[in-house]
């Protein structure tokens, strides 16, 4: 018997565990990886790196407005599909998917609420819908917004986040870009504040209609915001971009916004634009 024997090996297989989904999630700035509890607790922002995720209407609404101040109008007003229009998926079929995706009837979110005692009239745009295309339910629902400012004398906000108008509808959705635009002009007139509040993104048709009227124009950092995207324009153009170009910064530096604010310092700052631009008439 030999003294040194072949070791006897045995084969251990271990399974792979099965890791749930919607666990981490990646920052695009930094290659970080969080956990999705720590993004959604910080209102999806990157802690190390301040990258600001997308954030739904709801969430979005509850970090402005005081707690349990929130009255939400026209939510029973839905796109209908008036050109029958059929492309890849049925326009019909396809607002079915987004509504059962977010549990949300459309893309813009509006009401009535306070922040720090201070009655406003807010629109939330969510891009989890349909990229927050602006069709002509939303474009009615941000109309109606705008005409409650008027009628009550209160202060509008808007929120915006969108790729543009909705081609499924096609003319009935840039009517919405004049329709918005004119009812703001009417806000104007009677000398209430409108302040628009840029996200990433804020593309095309919405950019240039109601996200560019505001009295105070504030955006979140690093937004993309403009009209035709970079890629179709350097296209077009045949030139190299700006560095940067058709970011908030960017905007910033050349005059089109006023000013860049932090998501966890947008309702502080919402409530002191209130109290400079139209402070309550027992204060006034």
């Amino acid at each position: 018997m030999a003294i040194f024997g072949k070791p006897q090996y045995s084969t251990v297989t271990i399974k792979k565990k099965d890791i749930p989904k919607d666990v981490w999630t990646k920052c695009p700035k930094t290659n970080e990886i969080i956990y999705n509890r720590v993004l959604k607790e910080n209102l999806m922002v990157v802690p190390n790196s301040d990258y600001h995720f997308p954030l739904d209407a709801r969430t979005r609404i509850a970090s402005l407005l005081d707690e349990d101040s929130f009255m939400e109008s026209d939510q029973q007003i839905q796109s209908l599909d008036p050109l029958n229009f059929t492309a890849t998926a049925k326009y019909k079929e396809k607002l079915k998917q987004n509504q059962k995706k977010t549990n949300e009837t459309d893309t813009v979110i509006c009401g009535r609420g306070t922040i720090q005692g201070q009655p406003v009239h807010i629109a939330v745009m969510d891009f989890r819908f349909m990229g927050a295309s602006l069709g002509s339910a939303a474009g009615e629902k941000i109309t109606r917004t705008i005409e409650n400012g008027c009628k009550k004398k209160e202060p509008v906000i808007i929120v915006s986040a969108s790729g543009g108008a909705r081609m499924q509808e096609g003319i009935l959705s840039l009517m919405q870009l004049a329709k918005t635009s004119a009812a703001l002009a009417k806000l104007a007139q009677l000398k209430i504040p409108y302040i628009s509040i840029l996200t990433n993104p804020t593309m095309a048709g919405v950019m240039a209609s109601f996200a560019s009227l505001g009295d105070v124009i504030l955006a979140e950092p690093e937004a993309l915001i403009g009209f035709a995207g970079p890629r179709v324009i350097k296209e077009t153009t045949q030139q190299d971009l700006p560095k940067g170009f058709q970011t908030s910064e960017f905007l910033l530096e050349h005059g089109l916004i006023d000013k860049i604010v932090h998501r966890h310092e947008m309702r502080e700052t919402l409530a002191r634009l209130l109290q400079a631009l139209y402070p309550p008439k027992s204060a006034s």
